[in-house]
């Protein structure tokens, strides 16, 4: 796996959008919180802000890590990492890796999720820790996120160093690209603790879920009341999450955990974009409590959760077709397939089906259409007085697509003449019919 493997795009390009990334993430992370939290959510009065004060001026904003937030981060992450590592769980294997290995993994997101919710709404409800200091310290913690993220990045570059865990792992010769994109597959502490499960799965998407219930029992408490509009954002996004750690496994299976090494993209990504910028529109809410009234509300909330059960859907065909091998019903059919043969990097040649009826049959990425849609109706109460609790749509449309196209070039030079014929028998790439 060199570096070659990696770029999907020029080197020009894969440079100069790396080191945006590692540059723009994180000052844009404290800019969307301030403008969501103390900016009335308005793009145009941060805007004025920085040109009245300039970069003194955001220095100033930029909310120094304290002790309280580090307290709160080190809590939760002891604690999801205990849950992964005691709660029971079946044991599930993942893809074969390119080197030829199989990695193990204990499925117990359901229950960990579980005992998170039940915990945190526990210590609310009896006294014991209220939800609202998380929401007052904000600020501090995604400050806290974003230094303690890249010093956990650069012990995932040295580990993978000195200290692999697994033959799937190595430097593409270049400092930047190995602590941008990762330099293991696979890294773990011991044999059990796998760290792309903790950062994805158990802190990144469970923060999501614990910071959507916070944002309710802050608007709760500030305003005696929860509004319909943080009704229907919580419940959607809470309903995504709670789908996500339902299909778990699968994800294991993803480009994210089988493709992409754990470097800053993925592992920073997950410990502090994840927090900040998926939750954001209900960061928005806590302070801008809109009335949809009860018919937009439930036209809205049905929308919503139609387009997650069609992503579940798209997701539970394409693993039942490879559980059956094939051979089970797609939508009351029999499916139609394509059997692609490849040759693996130790020269080994393997075969795979690929599904071209269901969801499947529709565009080669079509999952992702009801995903961007879902985010769009959780997104939706906020109504239309700000474009900024819009990001997340965006910036999910801009991320799918690219992933889209990251993953058709794989498949392409994997399956080569195999994926000119699946593409022949499904043209579109993500919408079907127009791209």
């Amino acid at each position: 796996m060199g570096s070659e493997s990696k770029m999907v795009h020029s080197p020009m390009i894969t440079y100069a959008s790396m080191l945006s990334l590692l540059s723009l993430c994180p000052p844009f992370v404290i800019l969307l919180w301030y403008t969501m939290v103390h900016a009335d959510g308005s793009v145009l009065q941060t805007w004025d802000y920085l040109r009245q004060h300039g970069v003194q001026g955001f220095i100033n904003f930029w909310p120094k890590p304290t002790a309280t937030a580090w307290k709160i981060i080190a809590c939760y992450g002891a604690f999801e990492a205990a849950l992964q590592l005691l709660l029971p769980g079946k044991r599930v294997e993942g893809p074969i890796s390119p080197t030829g290995n199989r990695p193990v993994y204990k499925a117990n997101g359901v229950l960990a999720y579980a005992v998170t919710l039940i915990t945190y709404l526990g210590l609310w409800w009896f006294g014991i820790f209220n939800p609202t200091i998380v929401y007052d310290h904000l600020g501090e913690i995604f400050s806290a996120l974003i230094f303690g993220s890249l010093v956990f990045c650069v012990f995932l570059y040295i580990k993978g160093l000195v200290a692999p865990s697994s033959t799937d792992s190595g430097s593409s010769g270049n400092i930047i690209i190995d602590f941008y994109w990762g330099m293991e597959l696979y890294p773990r502490i011991g044999k059990n603790f796998d760290i792309k499960v903790f950062t994805n799965c158990r802190f990144g998407m469970m923060s999501w879920a614990v910071l959507a219930v916070t944002y309710c029992i802050k608007q709760y408490e500030t305003y005696g009341t929860v509004s319909d509009s943080m009704l229907v954002n919580t419940i959607l996004m809470l309903v995504y999450v709670t789908k996500f750690f339902w299909w778990e496994a699968g994800y294991w299976s993803t480009m994210d955990i089988a493709h992409d090494r754990a470097g800053f993209y993925i592992c920073w990504g997950c410990l502090v974009w994840v927090p900040s910028v998926y939750t954001s529109p209900g960061m928005y809410l806590v302070n801008h409590p809109v009335t949809l009234g009860v018919q937009l509300a439930l036209y809205i909330l049905v929308a919503g959760v139609l387009c997650i059960y069609i992503n579940y859907d798209c997701d539970r065909q394409r693993q039942e077709f490879r559980r059956t091998n094939g051979k089970g019903l797609v939508w009351g059919k029999a499916p139609s397939k394509i059997v692609a043969s490849y040759t693996t990097t130790t020269g080994e040649t393997k075969s795979s089906i690929l599904l071209t009826s269901g969801w499947w049959g529709l565009a080669r990425h079509f999952h992702y259409v009801p995903e961007i849609l879902a985010a769009f109706f959780w997104t939706l109460p906020a109504l239309f007085n700000h474009f900024l609790p819009y990001f997340y749509v965006v910036f999910l449309t801009i991320l799918l697509l690219d992933r889209a196209k990251r993953d058709d070039d794989r498949c392409k030079s994997k399956y080569g003449k195999y994926w000119k014929l699946y593409c022949e028998k499904v043209p579109y790439r993500v919408v079907p019919g127009i791209y």
